[in-house]
This record gives C-alpha cells, sequence and structure tokens, in this order.
C-alpha cells in the first residue's frame, strides 16, 4: 500500500506536493476548493503550472493524489437550491481535479435531510446516482475517477452498509469513472469487523461479493475512537482507538492491495508530528519482502 496522509495546501496547491514529499508520503490527499464554503474562484493558469511541476518533479515518488469534495455537498438532497448548490459545487471539484490532473475525487455519498423522513435510503440512493451521472456526463472528456467513501452511518448518513454503495454503483452508466475509498474507522464505526484475520478475510469477502473489489481504489486509515457498531465518526491515531494496530497489519501486507493509496486523516497539528508518528506506526508494520 501506498502511504501518505492529507496534506494542507496553504501557500499554493503545489504546497501539498511539497509537504508530503518532507514526509516521505507516497500518496496524498488535498483539498481543492473551499471545503466549508460554497463560493470557490477558478484555479488560476500559474496555480495550475505550479502544481503540475511539482507532480512533473515527483511523479515517481508521490502518486496517486486524491481531492476530497466539500463536506457541504449533498447529492441526496430534497431541497431544490441545495442539490443546485451541491450539484455545482461537485462539477467545480471535477473540473479542478481535471485541471490538476489528478486521479481520484472523494465523496460522502449524501445524507436523507431530517425533514424528509419520508424518503427512503433507495429513493435518495437513485437521487445520487442520476446526479453522479449528470455530472459523468458534463466532464466526460475527463478521467478523474469518483471515490464513493465508506462512511460511519451516523444520522441519516448514507454509505454506512456495503449495499449502499451496490445500489449507486449499479446504475452508473459510464463504469470508468466510479470507485471506493474503504475508511477504516467509518466501516468499523459502521459494524464491519475486521479484527482478526478471519473476519478480516470474511468482510472483504463480503465487499466482493456486494460491490466488487474491482471497484476498490483508495483507503483512509484511521483507528476509531467509538466502539464497533457505535455509527459514530470519531478518528484517532493508529493503535490508540478500538481497532487496534494489528488490523492495519493485515491491510499493508494484503498483497491485493499493494498500489493501492492509503491515507492518513487522524488529529494533527500544524508541525505534522502526528502524522510523522502514525506513518512511521504504518510502515513498521509492513512485512519485509
Amino acid at each position: 500500500m501506498r502511504l501518505g496522509a492529507h496534506m494542507s495546501v496553504t501557500g499554493g496547491k503545489y504546497m501539498a506536493l511539497v509537504r508530503g514529499k518532507e514526509l516521505g508520503c507516497e500518496a496524498i490527499q488535498v483539498f481543492i476548493r473551499n471545503v466549508r464554503g460554497w463560493s470557490s474562484g477558478p484555479l488560476t493558469q500559474e496555480e495550475i503550472a505550479e502544481f503540475l511541476k511539482k507532480r512533473d518533479e515527483l511523479e515517481n515518488d508521490i502518486w496517486p493524489v486524491i481531492s476530497h469534495n466539500s463536506y457541504l455537498i449533498n447529492l441526496a438532497s430534497t431541497d431544490k437550491e441545495k442539490l443546485e448548490k451541491s450539484y455545482n459545487a461537485m462539477l467545480d471539484e471535477l473540473i479542478k481535479a481535471d485541471q490538476l490532473k489528478l486521479e481520484y475525487e472523494n465523496m460522502h455519498p449524501g445524507v436523507i435531510p431530517k425533514d424528509e423522513e419520508d424518503l427512503t435510503k433507495k429513493e435518495a440512493l437513485n437521487q445520487i446516482a442520476e446526479q453522479l451521472n449528470k455530472l459523468i456526463e458534463a466532464t466526460k472528456t475527463s478521467k478523474v475517477r469518483i471515490l464513493l467513501e465508506t462512511t460511519a452511518g451516523q444520522g441519516t448518513g448514507l454509505g454506512h452498509k456495503f449495499y449502499h454503495i451496490k445500489e449507486i454503483i449499479d446504475k452508473i452508466k459510464n463504469k470508468d469513472r466510479i470507485g471506493v475509498c474503504f475508511d477504516t474507522s467509518h466501516s468499523f464505526a459502521a459494524g464491519y469487523d475486521f479484527s482478526t484475520k478471519t473476519k478480516y478475510n470474511n468482510m472483504w469477502n463480503e465487499f466482493d461479493d456486494v460491490i466488487g473489489l474491482n471497484y476498490l481504489f483508495a483507503f483512509h486509515l484511521n483507528d476509531s475512537e467509538k466502539a464497533m457498531g457505535s455509527r459514530v465518526d470519531r478518528h484517532t491515531h493508529i493503535g490508540q482507538g478500538k481497532i487496534g494496530k494489528e488490523p492495519f497489519g493485515f491491510l499493508l501486507n494484503d498483497h491485493r492491495f499493494k498500489d493501492h493509496p492509503g491515507i492518513l486523516e487522524t488529529p494533527k497539528g500544524k508541525d505534522m508530528k502526528e502524522d510523522i508518528m502514525n506513518l512511521k506506526i504504518l510502515k513498521s508494520l509492513r512485512k519485509s519482502k
């Protein structure tokens, strides 16, 4: 697995690559637009050129690069204005990811609005797929693959069951533009137990049966503050949560995932010492070949 972390773009998008190189990242994740607000200006040609130049310099060191979309985006919204804003923000994400030649755009599938209790999961999942098909058609010259992230299932969130993701993927017309990012903390909190080698193997057999391992392209590597099945999303440092270190070793030594990015989203400060600590722990779990 290609280990890395979410990197800040402060000082320019290309600085995420610089910081990733300093930490010894083999892959990184970034935010390429404002994730806390709807508005986000276009990328300048200078920004794009700086990023692409640095990518070329580090092409053998850091790949792939993932963009994580805005937390505001909800393609399951039934509010016309919010859905339009979500669609436009996601379209902006995909355009920018394409301009920067990123491989993946990661997204949380969506949330059923609290005031729409009568909206079934199936209806919500159908709407998400419909919106994604429109987005893929609107960016049909792009090669950026949209990754549906497995979620913890807090509240009315979707994506905490493998079949939720299957229902969306089944309805996507261009399967070359869709995939999955497996978040360890989220899926553990959602009730997927991979704490022993037998349970780990059983979980991936289930994933393969329901979704298909051919749709799995990336991982978020986070320990969980909360217990398995709690459906509470709380990331913590590797080995300091309810998952523990051992299950991460199962992932890191699984030959099926040797070229998949494994991205840390654990708590950290500006000096990135926590990322350094977590990457060191993960690398120590790799068995020598």
